[in-house]
């Protein structure tokens, strides 16, 4: 019959390598989050027709807009919701495949 050891021995990682682990990761993120705000995220829609670009902190750099589409209110409207949700959508992902990386392994 085995006997019983006590404590949180039998395998399970130490304490201090778990808080040196969450600080390292803590360091990474927070990393990972400053080079996002920084890069520039291209949105576009009605085929180029309006082009708006954000940062990766959701800051709106540029809006650039051709004559062509400049004569129906609407579909400018339009066009600038899509393409600033487009862009939006490239941030998130990214956001996401950065913490994916990091998190992996730990579950």
């Amino acid at each position: 019959m085995a006997k019983y050891k006590g404590g949180f021995g039998g395998g399970m990682p130490n304490m201090n390598n778990l808080m040196k682990q969450a600080q390292k990761m803590q360091e990474e993120m927070t990393k990972q989050q400053e080079q996002l705000a920084v890069r520039e995220f291209k949105g576009n829609a009605g085929g180029g027709a309006v082009t708006v670009i954000i940062f990766g902190d959701y800051s709106l750099k540029d809006v650039q807009i051709d004559e062509a589409v400049m004569d129906d209110r609407e579909m400018l409207q339009d066009l600038i919701l899509v393409a600033f949700n487009d862009a939006l959508k490239q941030v998130k992902y990214e956001a996401e495949n950065g913490m994916g990386k990091l998190t992996s392994g730990l579950f």
